[in-house]
């Protein structure tokens, strides 16, 4: 497979990287007919631009503004003209920190994609885990899923469950849901790079 017939993936991301570090991986093993062109981050120091430039890709700190948790109108338009740059296909949050707003969202309709800790729309909190302990579920598990406006779902991609287990600490179960997500994203970046079901 040429460089050209692979899908061209941008991340958004503002933490450690664990999702994108399974992604190369997958890329690397052959598994994943993809490319990631682009890590941006939020975060000058954010442990995504540090695996990116491990797997010399360009990388990119964006000045996000000064209300937290919100993108100025300014650095979203940078975000889009470095995803715009570098031709990218389909972009992926990463525990992104910042909602995308409607300039992203214009740019790349339909094709911005999130993964969340949770069987949504059940627990759609940041901490989504722990919520589903404290209410006593014997299952939970992962969404990817559209994003739409403010961040949220605009439609479930793919899910998978996640037993709860008696005895299960937060901890726990989170790592377990983690090893879900890191199975899950890139099944569905693989359906997305060889059906290219994009804009639909």
């Amino acid at each position: 497979m040429s460089a050209g017939d692979k899908l061209r993936i941008g991340i958004l991301g503002s933490g450690s990287g664990t999702n994108l570090d399974v992604i190369f991986r997958a890329i690397h093993d052959r598994m994943l007919p993809a490319e990631v062109k682009v890590v941006v981050s939020d975060l000058r120091e954010a442990g995504i631009l540090q695996i990116g430039r491990a797997h010399r890709v360009q990388t990119k700190y964006v000045y996000p503004g000064e209300v937290p948790g919100v993108l100025e109108p300014a650095s979203e338009h940078n975000i889009v003209n470095a995803l715009q740059h570098q031709q990218v296909e389909l972009v992926l949050l990463l525990n992104f920190g910042r909602p995308p707003g409607q300039d992203l969202l214009g740019a790349f309709p339909d094709r911005i994609l999130g993964i969340h800790p949770s069987l949504l729309p059940r627990y759609p909190g940041a901490r989504a885990w722990e919520d589903a302990l404290a209410a006593g579920d014997a299952v939970t598990g992962c969404t990817v899923y559209r994003v739409g406006a403010d961040g949220g779902s605009a439609g479930t991609i793919a899910q998978a469950e996640v037993d709860i287990l008696a005895g299960d600490t937060s901890d726990m179960l989170r790592d377990r849901i983690r090893q879900a997500e890191n199975i899950l994203y890139p099944a569905v970046v693989e359906f997305f790079a060889r059906e290219r079901p994009l804009g639909g």
